[in-house]
């Protein structure tokens, strides 16, 4: 419980200083994230994240992504996916976004194929996993000249480790870099911190502080993560 302690205080700290540069209102992510096994070497990936500028209002962002994993052997993981993302990029309030999901189609879509590779380890009591993936953007924007629209290519590397208290409580962390494959190659980074709560055998919840860093500013962002694994192999 020490330990729970001291990281609570931590993310009290850092959530305190976050505001320096950047975005000045403290933003939320509600994300459900889930891996369903289908067979012994397949699995379905599913993710819906709901992106917030302030922690309960002027939406940011929706995001739905769904992938198949191959289990290479328990220590890799190989995915296939689609992502599709909506952003509103404006900060002021708006009625069409206060009080209800009528955000979609809002200014940029974006369709997103992306190829990933997850690689497991330990090190200690920490559980390593080391995510790379490649992505394909196509993203619908009137910026983007008559047709409004471009194809960006993005590369990003996560580095994750994980550290058990108890069989119940853990605490989570990962610094995530995001590389573009065209002009200006740094695209952002991202520093993440979470307790997480196993609620069951197959699901568990996060609590976590996120600073997302872009060569213009900092966001920062409080983020409220569901997991759900039920293993579909087995209903029959």
């Amino acid at each position: 419980m020490k330990k729970i302690f001291l990281f609570l205080v931590l993310i009290i700290t850092a959530t305190t200083n976050a505001q320096e540069t950047g975005e000045d209102k403290f933003g939320a992510w509600y994300m459900y994230f889930g891996t369903n096994k289908i067979s012994d070497k397949f699995s379905i990936h599913t993710e819906a994240q709901f992106r917030y500028y302030e922690t309960t209002g002027n939406f940011n962002q929706l995001l739905l992504r769904t992938g198949l994993n191959y289990h290479i052997n328990e220590n890799a993981i190989a995915t296939l996916g689609y992502g599709y993302i909506d952003t509103d990029p404006t900060f002021e309030e708006s009625a069409a976004l206060q009080d209800d999901f009528s955000f979609l189609g809002n200014e940029i879509l974006e369709h997103r194929i992306f190829q990933q590779l997850i690689l497991k380890d330990k090190l200690w009591e920490f559980l390593i996993e080391h995510r790379y993936r490649l992505e394909q953007r196509f993203i619908d924007n009137k910026e983007f000249g008559d047709n409004g629209k471009d194809t960006q290519h993005r590369a990003r590397y996560r580095l994750q480790a994980t550290l058990p208290l108890t069989d119940t409580f853990f605490l989570n962390f990962y610094d995530e870099i995001f590389i573009n494959l065209q002009d200006n190659a740094f695209g952002q980074n991202r520093l993440y911190a979470a307790l997480g709560i196993h609620i069951t055998h197959n699901s568990s919840l996060q609590l976590g502080y996120l600073k997302n860093h872009f060569s213009n500013g900092n966001f920062d962002r409080i983020q409220v993560g569901v997991f759900f694994n039920p293993d579909l192999s087995k209903k029959k």
